[in-house]
C-alpha cells in the first residue's frame, strides 16, 4: 500500500517514514500544504496522513482540494488539535478518521489498516487465495502453519493483487504502489518479483495463483 504523510515536523516525518516502511508500506513525505497537494495530484495514494497546522496551506485546505479533485484516498488527520469541535470539523470536511497527537504508533497503524480494508471493501484482515491465507494486518502469506518466505516487496505485490482479486493490475500500477517517489525501478524488476513469488508458491506444492494477461498486467482469479 502507498501512503502520503503531510507533516512539517522533521522528527515526526522521519519517525513515520521509518516505522511505516518497516511494515511494508511505500511512503512519500510532504513538508507543507502546497507540497502535499502536489504529491496527492500526481500519485494514487491509498491513505494520506495529514496534519492540520501546516505551512503555506492548512490541512483543511489540502483536504478540500483533494476532495474536489478526481483523487479519492482515505484521509487520516493526525493533529495536536484535540478539542471535540476540531475533530467534528475535520470529519465533516471530508476526513475518514482523526487521531490526536501525541499518539501510539501501533494505534496509527491499526487505523491505517482499517482504512485500507474500507478502501478495498474488506471486513476481515485475512484474505483467502485458494489454500493461501494473506494476513493484511501482519503482512504475511501462509498455508497452514507455514509462512511463505516472501521478501517485503514480494509481499507487497502479492497483498495488492489479493486485495484487487479479479482485476487486472498493470505493471505501472504495481510500480507506483510498491515504490515511493524517491525510488526508481523498472518493469523488469516487477517481472522478477512476480517470478520469485511464483517459485515460492510452487515450492509449497501449490498451483500458481497469479495469472498474466499479456500486454496488460497480472491478476489473481
Amino acid at each position: 500500500m502507498k501512503i502520503l504523510v503531510v507533516e512539517d515536523s522533521i522528527k515526526l516525518q522521519k519517525s513515520l517514514r521509518t516505522g511505516l516502511r518497516r511494515l511494508g508500506y511505500a511512503v512519500d513525505i510532504a513538508g507543507d500544504g502546497e507540497e502535499g497537494i502536489a504529491f496527492a495530484m500526481h500519485c494514487d495514494y491509498d491513505v494520506i496522513v495529514l496534519d492540520l497546522m501546516l505551512p503555506k496551506k492548512s490541512g483543511l485546505e489540502v483536504m478540500r482540494e483533494i476532495r474536489n479533485s478526481k483523487m479519492n484516498p482515505e484521509i487520516l488527520i493526525l493533529s495536536a488539535r484535540d478539542q471535540t469541535r476540531d475533530r467534528i470539523t475535520g470529519l465533516q470536511q471530508g476526513a475518514d478518521d482523526y487521531l490526536v497527537k501525541p499518539f501510539s504508533f501501533d494505534e496509527l497503524h491499526a487505523r491505517i489498516q482499517a482504512l485500507v480494508r474500507r478502501r478495498f471493501k474488506q471486513k476481515s484482515p485475512v484474505l483467502s487465495v485458494g489454500d493461501i491465507k494473506v494476513d493484511t494486518s501482519l503482512h504475511l502469506a501462509y498455508r497452514g502453519a507455514d509462512c511463505f518466505p516472501f521478501t517485503p516487496i514480494e509481499m507487497s505485490i502479492f497483498e495488492y493483487l489479493a486485495l484487487n482479486r479479479g482485476r487486472v493490475v498493470t505493471t505501472e500500477t504495481l510500480l507506483n504502489q510498491i515504490y515511493d517517489a524517491n525510488s526508481y525501478s523498472s518493469r523488469n524488476a516487477v517481472e522478477v518479483h512476480i517470478s520469485g513469488i511464483r517459485k515460492k508458491i510452487r515450492a509449497q506444492g501449490i498451483e500458481d495463483v497469479i495469472r498474466t494477461k499479456r500486454g496488460f498486467g497480472y491478476y489473481i482469479e
